[in-house]
C-alpha cells in the first residue's frame, strides 16, 4: 500500500514538458525581441576587445611553453 501512494506522489511531482517547452519558446520569442543588431562602431569593439582577449592567452601559453622548454630542456 505504501508504494502505491509513493508512485501517485512522484507521478505528481513530474514536471509538465510540453507547458515547459512553450514557456522556454516564449522566454526565448521575449529574449529575440528585445535584442537589437550592434551598429558597427559596437562591433569592431566588441571584435578588438575578443582579439586582444585571444592575443594575451596566446602569449601567455607561450611564455609558459618556452619556460618549461628552458628549464626542462
Amino acid at each position: 500500500m505504501d508504494e502505491d501512494t509513493s508512485n501517485n506522489a512522484s507521478a505528481s511531482n513530474v514536471p509538465d514538458k510540453p507547458g515547459k517547452l512553450k514557456a522556454f519558446y516564449r522566454e526565448c520569442i521575449r529574449v529575440l525581441k528585445v535584442t537589437k543588431k550592434p551598429d558597427r562602431a559596437e562591433y569592431m569593439t566588441v571584435a578588438k576587445v575578443a582579439a586582444i582577449g585571444l592575443l594575451i592567452i596566446g602569449l601567455i601559453g607561450f611564455i609558459m611553453f618556452s619556460l618549461k622548454q628552458l628549464l626542462i630542456g
